[in-house]
């Protein structure tokens, strides 16, 4: 035995609580199984140990154990079910701990716990059992709460509101309902609507809606719409039980029935007014204003203070208590004298009955003789309002007919009739309330009383009297009134049992269900034995008359509809049929057809078919054939000719009766529909059926086929039946089938059928449904099985929609063109009750989720109907989501959206009428920026589209293409969806109206909407045709003509133009032709236009109106327009209808040629209209001024466009009118100012700086035409403006006045100044502090007194401005702040207004530094500094480098760049060149301050100090004076520094990151720009190679890769913007240097590394090669000359030489550059080591020839002439021995003068001092390589005209002293270099040193200064042969190399200077040489 069994086994030993208890589960749970089974095993509920178990269930039910809590509650169970009600005891306890501990465990112990519940219920312990629930339902955990929930429900369904009170659930469900778990939510509602079952639906609506959210309610009356039946007890409690076991033993007899069978079991007649709580209304009408106010003598203080009881009285139910004092009071209100008042007193009374009922029945006896005398008012609100509150007094109990005979016997003796009728009334209404019973006490008493009354004078006094005694005589019957009535003559009794009669006999039920129908037949029993004796009419014989006459109806669809079910075909017998026949028929026949031989009957067949053809009239008999047919042989006959032949007659018969009854029709379906499902009868039947649908019509024949079809056991009968379907549609079409039967038929049956034949014909038929009736039909299709509805979409694409076709065949009599409700025969439903008052409310709830969930009952409303819904009652709806449209949450608008659209899909044309004009707001929600609203506007339109016409959507879409709300997007989608529909329209007048939007498009800003205007019009030309549109676009004016118009030209027809044209010159609006000159009128493009005639119709036009005056002045009346125009400070943007305004003013008073170029929409005219006006200033001034209002108008929209051109082109006239209308003495007025000074400043805060400018300068001349002060409050309002820079401009306009024309005294435009200085926005900040600084320098300390309230902060940043201003005056000896104004003051008091007078322009003006930018629109506020010396500037130099805190460093910077600033104003100033002496360490210590102060910015510091370094750097790099003085390592760690920040990505996210990274970008091109370019190309070179350990945060190699590629990306584009423009800086670039730079470059890379780079496409590499090439390019084989810093000598051969090579043999390859030597050459060779020399000869004189030929070949080319010329001259310099002219022997005598000319000019511009810089060099003229070798040399002819002589050219003679070993052999590969090259070399420069050195010696050649020369900017001149030795030339030779220049057509032109970078490169090694040959060190 184990150790758990041992366990087990002593613990059953233990008590029931300590097994119970136990520590061990296991104990626990076998001890819960023992105790379950003991209690399944106890029979007597008293036995004992039930009550031993009671307590043992609180802790076992609440074990921690879930196993044994189960168990436990087995246990539990069985206990409840052997107990009775004595244990109720313990339910408290053992439901708390069941609610706490097994609501929350397993399903199987939580269905188990609400067992348990049921049995405590059914124990009689319902109200432990609710506390308990109510308990529950506030856990925490909503787990716990809905099986809480269950069980409530459980138990009042089970147990009903007899055991489980209404009012107790009532009370928990509220704070149900808001509960945040949706479970919770769904279990109470399931509850609420069990609750309706019970207690009625009105009963919770009244109690509960109030407390439920509006989602609530709708969810829950939908539920209650469900509710029917009525609700029963299926579980009685223990007691019932027991006594009916009882009663069972006790009753022996089996029909007597048990004593509370008779007790009612359905819904209990519970009282509402029992579910609430009351309410006490005595304590807040104490506390109100009540008792004042009926006391008061205004009638409305009365009335407010009864209505104010009346409101507290409306509570369901009030609290008992003393309400005499109010009835005292309420008894004198009712007979106030105002009828308002008594009016509100009745009701209050009313209401006080119905909540306090018999608690207020003493009250009710002391009103209700006041009440019913009140009855004689004549007022019918006053009689209402009395009936009202008597008939409440008595349906609450106060008051009963028992207790009021004397009053009512009073009041019906009133001598008022309607006293007397009103009373009776009443008296009526109480006896139909009341109980048998009562009414029976109360007859004796009131029927006298009433009998008395029917002699009254008074009709409605006898008639109120008649109904009283009939409403006595339905409750009591005639027998207790008949000794009554037996007074009452014929006429009246008669009357009386008639209204006896008519009554409802229903009232007289009784509760019980069992015994309505037995009472309602006794009571009817009795009153029609004793009144009428007349039997009811039987039913059937009025259904057979209605049927017998709805056969005669018309065979319309619905009226045969209704009419089908009423036909009966009625029985005949044989010997009938025979006997009605026997006239016809011959009796052989029949006798025939009656035989067993087929034969037989076969001929019969064939003898009574000739018969049957042979009647001349069949109308008549046609039924009796039939019946005979369907009779002998009838539908039954096998033998198949005999089917035929009768299938045959009857059809034969059909066709020519022409009225054949539907009751033949019925008579032959049955057997017509057996027989087509045979395949040998089946054509003759389905004929036959075809026929009968053309008598009887197809609805007819198809409504009775559904039933046989359907009930028929056969399914080929509704498979073939099916297919005959197809075949009707097709011949009679659709308009005569009601097809919602078919398709209901067709669902239920046809696709349900287990044939696949028939499953298949049916989905063949919707499929033919689907050709005629369109997509619409699959909405009634939607919930069939997958499977199917994929066979069904197959069939839809096999019948696409064609539409409704025409009928193959016709039924006779009915209307075939009768429209169908629907228009595609398909029904629509009639949503009208769905669409409840409720669900109108919640669409404008303030709960959004409420709306929405509105919305999607909409939609489901939509989705139920089908998606067909009739018009009938959506006007509320369309309403509704009319509001919705503009709600506030976007995807609600959506929602609301796609309703509406399918709202006009579900509704058809008949939404046009029903809409309300939603299209409208529709299309206004096109102005939203989101692309999802607009597509979905988009969407609903075609919606729209779908049902409608265009032309009935235009009177909204019109408006909306012209609305000025409309965004962009929003207008451009409109015009394309217009531009859709327009592509399915036919031609329709209405569609011209589209006309003026689309010219409106036309002109729109935006360039899609454009060209979606232009595609609209386009279309609308197509549908409408040109003549349409001809005649629309006459009702256009001005601007939209104008757009239109060139349109249309291209459209029209050529025999049109010259009405067209001659239209647009009336309108004054021609199309554009082309482009304006600047200053005249038009003339043509260089591109043609399409039609000449246009342009020949314009110049036409402008001649003709040229005569005419520019401005028509007879009809002008200022006055007039002033008066239209509101006076407004601030600006607004003009409105469309403005704008037409102003286009109609300008076309009556410009000229015609005038107002087309200011009106039109290119901008080119309008500024050609503008010159026009311009020119027209000085002469038409006081024109101008009359109409410049209009003008003025015009300025503004040109102002509120975006075209800068025509805006630049207004700013510049502008001031020459202000100044001519200044000129003529004209003031602006104020209607011109409120015209444009708004706009002007409002726009003055432009974001182009240009612009900016010129509205600053604009708005300060304004002041000469209008008051300055008037002036001042238009700039006052720009402070409010939304626009920042506006803000500024107005800032410093005000700081402008005030300074200019001072303030006089507080004004309210200082406080606004000030209270910009807590701006967000520094720029704004800082304007607003200079302004103030402005004001406090005139006024001094006043000025705090009209700056306002201030924070601290505020006080102290004004206050630090402050004292800046002083320290300022004081440096420029300025005085004091506001001494001036003191002074003036003084002067004032002293000499009077003439001392003002005198000081006028007295006050010193600050002189403000320039602005420094650094980004859009910063401006930095600069220190003020005295002229300062080189001491001030070493100062902020020092405080820059080893300043100790920001501030101190960034006041440095202010310093440096206020002198930077004076340095640019004045560069000749002697302070430039001393500051350039400290440029370089200027520059160092800012690139140690760009990586401090960005470092510390990204540690969270402000961008402030950023700012400020790269400002200073900005300014320092804008002189190039500082620029050039920039060392090359410096500006190398400046760019590196600049370009890595550049990249760093942590930078955006610094403060002001972008602008910052704006601001690098800038200051990197300046840079640029400004830098020595030798120092900037060499420092980007180094840059290419790679940087090492530079980048911050790099996690991997591969990171850092990839960071060092961008940086090189960097420094690629760098080089590109330096080589760009190499061509114009070349002689500003040490070139040597530079090749040196780039040969280092290429050796460190290596020829394998820079193989593998070519491979991979370097950048860095590529980049470098481009430059050499660049370079070869622009100096041709004389790049070699500056190889002086690259050492050739070395073995192997630099690299950079095989590419100068390569260069210069593709550039000769390409013709682009002379080469001087053999093609190929990459190194000098030594003669002496090289073998024998080549034909050339190595000497000296062949590398002289070479640099000559260079020379001469720059001579030759009229760009390059002067740089020639002055290589030239420097050589002659170099070699005086060299007889130059000897070489030009051949030359013209023209081409040696002009060498000497020109050799002369350079001497002298060398002699002054002056040398030629930034001449622009082109690469000479290509031409082909020498193909001889002997000394002379082909250089390239100046002109074209000397090209032959200047190919004679030769050089000769050359003396022998200055022959040299550089040989110009041939070529040697660059990979094998000759031997002795580097001796070759060392030679050749020995040489050249001796003979520089003795020319030095000799004092023969000059200094190597910068020269001046005067250079020819044409061609060349021309040249004769010859060449002269001399040097100078003379004043003659000048003037005749000037002769021969004119003759050629040359201009001299002005003196360009050259550096030494400039020298050839011969002259430069040379110069090298001479200072101690750099040679030698290589």
């Amino acid at each position: 035995m184990s150790e758990d069994e041992k366990l087990l086994k002593e613990a059953k030993k233990l008590p029931w609580e300590d097994r119970l208890t136990h520590k061990n589960w296991k104990v626990r749970n076998d001890g819960c199984i023992d105790l379950a089974g003991v209690c399944d095993s106890i029979m007597d509920p008293k036995d004992p140990r039930l009550r031993e178990f009671g307590p043992l269930f609180k802790k076992s039910v609440a074990d921690s154990n879930a196993a044994v809590q189960e168990k436990a509650l087995d246990a539990l169970i069985g206990f409840l079910r052997a107990a009775d009600a004595d244990v109720s005891r313990y339910a408290k306890e053992v439901c708390d701990s069941i609610a706490a501990k097994c609501l929350t465990g397993r399903p199987k112990t939580i269905e188990k716990a609400q067992a348990a519940f049921m049995l405590w219920v059914e124990l009689e312990a319902s109200d432990v059992f609710l506390d308990t629930m109510e308990k529950a339902i506030k856990n925490k955990v909503a787990k716990a709460v809905v099986p809480a929930i269950d069980v409530m429900y459980q138990a009042l369904s089970e147990f009903g509101t007899k055991i489980i009170p209404p009012k107790r659930i009532l009370r928990i469900l509220p704070e149900l309902f808001d509960h945040q778990d949706q479970n919770v939510r769904a279990s109470a509602k399931g509850l609420t609507i069990e609750l309706c079952r019970w207690i009625g639906k009105d009963s919770v609506k009244s109690i509960l809606f109030e407390k439920m959210r509006d989602t609530m309610k709708k969810e829950i009356e939908a539920e209650m719409d469900n509710v029917t039946g009525v609700s029963k007890p299926t579980r009685k409690i223990r007691s019932e039980q027991t006594r009916e076991v009882e009663q069972e033993a006790a009753i022996e007899s089996p029909g007597a029935p048990p004593a509370d069978e008779a007790s009612p079991t359905g819904v209990q007649d519970i009282d509402e007014y029992d579910l609430v709580d009351p309410v006490d209304i005595l304590t807040p009408l104490g506390k109100s204003s009540f008792w004042d106010g009926v006391k008061a003598a205004k009638w409305s203080e009365r009335r407010d203070a009864v209505a104010e009881l009346t409101k507290l009285a409306s509570a369901k139910r009030l609290a008992a208590g003393d309400y005499t004092e109010i009835c005292r009071t309420l008894k004198k209100l009712i007979t106030d004298v105002n009828i308002a008042v008594a009016v509100e007193a009745i009701q209050a009374a009313g209401n006080l009955a119905s909540g306090l009922r018999k608690d207020f029945t003493v009250c009710s006896r002391i009103l209700l003789p006041v009440l019913l005398d009140k009855l004689k008012e004549k007022k019918q609100l006053v009689v209402d309002a009395l009936m009202q509150t008597l008939q409440s007094m008595h349906t609450g109990g106060c008051v009963a007919l028992a207790d009021v005979i004397e009053d009512v016997r009073v009041a019906t003796k009133n001598k008022v009739p309607s006293v007397r009728s009103s009373c009776l009334n009443w008296v009526t209404f109480c006896i139909e309330n009341n109980t048998k019973l009562t009414v029976m006490k109360l007859h004796k008493d009131y029927v006298p009383i009433l009998m008395e009354s029917l002699n009254d004078g008074t009709p409605e006094v006898r008639d109120a009297a008649f109904s009283a005694l009939a409403a006595f005589a339905k409750h009591l019957g005639m027998k207790p009134l008949e000794r009554s009535l037996e007074k009452l003559d014929e006429v009246r009794r008669k009357k009386l049992t008639e209204m006896i009669g008519s009554g409802p006999g229903s009232n007289t039920s009784t509760p019980s269900s069992t015994s309505d129908e037995n009472s309602e037949a006794v009571v009817k029993k009795s009153a029609a034995s004793l009144l009428s004796g007349k039997k009811p009419t039987a039913p059937t014989q009025s259904v057979k008359k209605t049927g017998s006459t709805k056969v005669t109806v018309s065979k319309k669809g619905d009226a045969t509809v209704e009419a089908n079910d009423d036909i009966e075909v009625g029985e005949m017998s044989l010997e009938e049929i025979e006997s009605r026949v026997g006239s016809i028929v011959q009796p052989e026949i029949i006798e025939n057809l009656k035989s067993a031989v087929w034969k037989e009957r076969l001929e019969a067949m064939t003898s009574l078919k000739e018969t049957v053809e042979g009647l001349p009239e069949i109308n008549k008999d046609s039924e009796i054939l039939v019946r005979l047919l369907s009779v002998l042989p009838g539908w039954a006959e096998k033998n198949v000719q005999v089917q035929q032949k009768v299938i045959e007659v009857v059809c034969h018969i059909a066709e020519r009766a022409t009225s054949f009854s539907k009751k033949a029709v019925m008579l032959c379906l049955p057997g017509l529909a057996e027989r087509s499902s045979d395949i040998k009868t089946r054509a003759q039947a389905t004929r036959c059926l075809t026929v009968f649908c053309e008598v009887a019509g197809p609805n007819f024949v198809f409504d009775k086929m559904y039933k046989i079809m359907k009930e028929h056991r056969n399914p080929k009968v509704l498979s073939e039946g099916l297919s005959w379907m197809i075949t009707g549609i097709e011949d009679f079409g659709i308009s005569h089938i009601k097809l919602k039967d078919l398709l209901e038929f067709c669902k239920d049956v046809g696709l349900q059928s287990s044939a696949p034949a028939t499953r298949n014909a049916t989905i063949k038929l919707i499929g033919v449904l689907h050709k005629f009736v369109g997509p619409g039909l699959k909405n009634f299709l939607t919930d069939v099985k997958p499977a199917l509805q994929s066979a069904l979409d197959t069939e839809y694409e096999k019948n696409p929609y064609e539409g409704p076709a025409a009928p193959k065949r016709t039924v006779r009599g009915a209307d075939d063109g009768a429209p169908v409700a629907g228009g595609d025969g398909l029904p629509r439903e009639d949503v009208s009750g769905k669409l409840s008052v409720t669900l109108m409310k919640n669409l404008g709830s303030p709960e959004w989720k409420i709306r929405q969930e509105s919305i999607e009952t909409v939609n489901r409303i939509i989705e139920e109907a089908n998606k067909r819904i009739q018009a009938t009652g959506t006007g509320e709806l369309f309403g509704a989501l009319k509001g919705r449209l503009n709600d506030s949450n976007k995807n609600l608008v959506m929602m609301t959206l796609s309703t509406l659209g399918s709202l006009a899909a579900a509704m058809g044309p008949a939404v046009d009428k029903n809409s309300k004009g939603v299209l409208a707001d529709v299309l206004k929600c096109l102005g939203d920026n989101k692309k999802l609203m607009r597509e979905a506007v988009i969407k609903t339109l075609d919606g729209w589209a779908e049902v409608l016409q265009l032309d009935k959507m235009l009177p909204y879409i019109v408006p909306a293409l012209i609305d000025a709300k409309l965004c962009a997007d929003g207008r451009k989608d409109l015009f394309d969806w217009v531009t859709k529909q327009l592509t399915k329209c036919v031609s329709c007048s209405e569609l011209t109206h589209l006309l003026k939007p689309i010219s409106v498009g036309l002109q729109d800003k935006s360039v899609e909407v454009r060209k979606a205007a232009d595609a609209a019009l386009q279309e609308l030309l197509r549908v409408c045709g040109f003549d349409a549109i001809n005649k629309a676009s006459r009702e256009l004016h001005g601007s939209a003509l104008a757009a239109v118009l060139p349109i249309l030209e291209k459209q029209r027809s050529p025999g049109a133009i010259d009405a067209s044209e001659d239209r647009a010159g009336s309108k004054g609006n021609l199309p554009k032709t082309g482009k304006q000159t600047s200053n005249g009128p038009e003339r043509p493009a260089a591109k043609a236009p399409p039609r000449g005639t246009q342009a020949a119709a314009i110049a036409a036009q402008d001649a003709a109106v040229q005569g005419q005056a520019l401005f028509n002045m007879r009809d002008s009346n200022k006055e007039e327009r002033e008066r239209s125009i509101p006076r407004k400070y601030k600006f607004e943007e003009p409105r469309p209808e403005q704008i037409l305004e102003v286009e109609a003013d300008v076309m009556k008073y410009f000229r015609e040629d005038l107002h087309r170029r200011l009106l039109s929409p290119d901008f080119k005219k309008q500024v050609d209209g503008l010159e026009l006006l311009q020119k027209a200033i000085p002469t038409h001034t006081k024109d101008i001024a009359e109409i410049s209002d209009i003008l003025l108008r015009w300025i503004v929209l040109r102002f509120c466009e975006s075209n800068t051109t025509c805006l630049l082109k207004v700013l510049d006239f502008l001031p020459e009118l202000v100044e001519a209308l200044k000129n003529e003495g004209y003031a602006l007025t104020e209607f011109e100012a409120t015209i444009f000074l708004p706009c002007l400043v409002e726009k003055s805060g432009h974001n182009i700086e240009k612009v900016r400018e010129k509205m600053r300068e604009l708005m300060r001349l304004i002041c000469c035409i209008y008051p300055a002060s008037k002036l001042f409050t238009y700039i006052c309002e720009g402070l409010r403006s939304k626009n920042n820079r506006t803000r500024i401009e107005s800032v410093d306009h005000i700081g402008f006045m005030v300074d200019r024309y001072g303030i006089a005294g507080p004004n309210k435009a200082l406080q606004s100044v000030a209270a910009l200085t807590t701006e967000r926005d520094g720029d704004l900040r800082k304007a607003a502090l200079q302004t103030l600084a402005t004001v406090y320098k005139i006024m001094g300390d006043d000025v705090w007194r009209y700056l306002g309230k201030l924070s601290d902060a505020q006080k102290s940043m004004i206050d630090d401005k402050f004292k800046w201003k002083a320290r300022e005056m004081d440096k420029r000896r300025e005085g004091k702040p506001g001494e001036t104004r003191a002074a003036l003051r003084r002067s004032v008091r002293e000499n009077g207004n003439d001392a003002v007078e005198q000081s006028g322009e007295g006050t010193s003006r600050p002189i403000t530094a320039p602005p420094v930018l650094l980004r859009g629109n910063e401006h930095f506020e600069l220190a003020s500094a005295s002229p300062a010396g080189p001491s001030d500037w070493s100062e902020a130099l020092d405080t820059i480098e080893f300043g100790s805190s920001p501030e101190q460093v960034v006041e440095g910077m202010k310093l440096i760049c206020h002198e930077l600033s004076q340095m640019a104003a004045d560069m000749e100033s002697s302070l430039t060149d001393d500051f350039a002496k400290d440029a370089d360490r200027l520059v160092r210590i800012l690139t140690l301050k760009v990586t401090t102060t960005f470092n510390m910015g990204l540690g969270g510091a402000s961008s402030r100090s950023c700012k400020y370094v790269l400002n200073t750097l900005m300014q320092t790099f804008q002189l190039k004076k500082l620029a050039h003085g920039v060392r090359e390592a410096t500006l190398h760690s400046l760019i590196t520094e600049l370009l890595l920040w550049l990249l760093d990505e942590r930078v955006p996210l610094m403060d002001d990151g972008s602008q910052l990274l704006k601001a690098l970008n800038v200051l990197m091109l300046k840079i640029l720009e400004n830098a020595g370019r030798t120092s900037a190309f060499v420092v980007l070179i180094r840059l290419l190679r790679p940087l090492e350990s530079r980048w911050p945060g790099v996690a991997s190699e591969e990171a850092a890769a990839t960071r060092g590629q961008k940086f090189s990306d960097l420094v690629v584009k760098c080089l590109i913007k330096l080589t760009k423009v190499l061509g114009s800086t070349i002689f500003e670039v040490d070139l040597d240097r530079l090749l040196q730079s780039i040969h280092e470059y290429l050796q460190e890379l290596g020829m394998e590394e820079i193989r593998r780079r070519a491979g991979a496409d370097d950048k860095p590499l590529r980049m470098v090669k481009t430059v050499l090439h660049e370079l070869v390019k622009l100096r041709g084989t004389a790049i070699k000359g500056h190889l002086s810093m690259v050492p050739i000598d070395t073995e192997p051969q630099p690299i950079i030489l095989a590419y100068i090579d390569l260069n210069l043999q593709t550039l000769a390859a390409a013709r682009m550059l002379t080469p001087t030597g053999p093609t190929g050459q990459t190194h000098w060779v030594d003669s002496s080591s090289n073998g024998p020399a080549s034909p050339a000869g190595h000497t000296a004189e062949a590398q002289l020839k070479q640099e000559l030929a260079a020379v001469f070949k720059k001579i030759g080319d009229k760009q390059t002439c002067t740089i020639g010329l002055y290589e030239l001259y420097r050589i002659t310099q170099l070699y005086p021995q060299v007889d130059i002219f000897s070489q030009l022997q051949n030359a013209s005598e023209a081409f040696r003068t002009y060498i000497r000319n020109g050799l002369a000019q350079m001497e002298k511009s060398v002699a002054a001092g002056r040398a030629p810089t930034s001449i622009a060099m082109v690469t000479p003229p290509p031409a082909s390589p020498p193909s001889h070798s002997s000394p002379k040399m082909e250089v390239e002819a100046p002109a074209e005209s000397d090209t032959a002589e200047l190919k004679k050219m030769v050089f000769i003679n050359t003396p022998k002293s200055y022959e040299s070993p550089l040989p110009s052999g041939d070529i040697q590969p660059v990979s094998t270099p000759s031997s002795g090259t580097l001796d070759a070399i060392r030679e050749r420069m020995r040489s050249i040193q001796a003979a520089a050195t003795a020319a030095v010696g000799a004092g023969s050649i000059p200094s190597p200064t910068a020269a001046a020369i005067t250079i020819s900017n044409g061609s060349s001149p021309s040249f004769s042969r010859g060449y002269s030795s001399e040097v100078l030339v003379s004043q003659q030779q000048q003037q005749q190399q000037h002769e021969v220049a004119a003759e050629s057509g040359e201009v001299s032109t002005a003196v360009v200077a050259v550096d030494d970078s400039a020298l050839s490169g011969l002259q430069a090694r040379m110069e090298r040489l001479k200072s101690g040959g750099a040679m030698d060190s290589a």
